[in-house]
């Protein structure tokens, strides 16, 4: 697994497409909302920006990423070179999500850390790193499911779009207007749950208790997609 992982680290560094699209455009987009988060913040207050940083991260950085990387290695025939070794099907993913995973969490991290510095820190940490965990183990399970209807790289360009404008749509759907209108739909919406749970970690005053029934919702999108994973991934080309 590590030496998959490894290899495929490398790769990432060496592939410049996915370095500006998929690393640099969303620090970049993450540094504009930190630079205008006062005239950002809806009813979420500042906790609605952090939850736009959070799946502007991982929407692009982690879900399409992934998406990218499985179906370019698929279609190199590179994991059914993998198959025919001891290493195992679990082992052979694992490693080559690893890296983007590991890059994609410290990017959040650090993004994160400069918007509390600069604006003041959440009321409840752990309460946030549950949070981002959640997202991104969703997010991180989204994207092998749709690396598995995704024939080439070139066509994640089109199939991530739903997922990754829609995640950050409904971010912003319930960071502007809350979720006191309709709020079963928002929460059960992909990352609609855990906007509202970054947004209670970060501005506080919300029983902890209350706030952790919203991982519900999430981990079910998790259970979905690891179902749909497992129906639709592919490990070489389809004919």
């Amino acid at each position: 697994m590590l030496p998959i992982a490894r290899s495929e680290l490398i790769q990432v560094f060496r592939n410049r497409s996915v370095l500006i699209t998929n690393l640099l455009f969303p620090a970049a987009a993450a540094a504009f909302f930190i630079y205008s988060r006062d005239t950002f913040q809806g009813d979420g207050g500042l906790g609605y920006i952090g939850a736009v940083l959070v799946f502007t991260v991982g929407a692009f950085s982690l879900y399409a990423t992934i998406v990218t990387t499985l179906a370019a290695r698929r279609q190199t025939l590179f994991l059914k070179r993998l198959r025919s070794t001891a290493v195992g099907d679990p082992a052979i993913l694992i490693g080559s999500v690893l890296p983007v995973v590991v890059i994609s969490v410290l990017q959040a991290a650090v993004i994160l850390g400069v918007f509390a510095v600069v604006s003041g820190r959440p009321a409840d940490v752990a309460l946030l790193v549950t949070a981002v965990l959640a997202a991104f183990l969703m997010l991180l399970a989204l994207g092998v499911a749709t690396a598995g209807v995704t024939g080439s790289p070139e066509q994640a360009q089109v199939t991530t779009l739903p997922i990754s404008l829609g995640t950050i749509a409904v971010a912003s759907w319930i960071g502007i207007a809350g979720t006191e209108s309709m709020p079963w739909l928002k929460r059960l919406l992909p990352g609609g749950s855990a906007t509202e749970l970054v947004i209670d970690a970060w501005n506080g005053g919300v029983p902890v208790a209350d706030s952790l029934l919203l991982l519900l919702p999430t981990v079910g999108w998790v259970v979905v997609s690891v179902a749909l994973a497992a129906r639709f991934f592919r490990w070489e080309p389809r004919r």
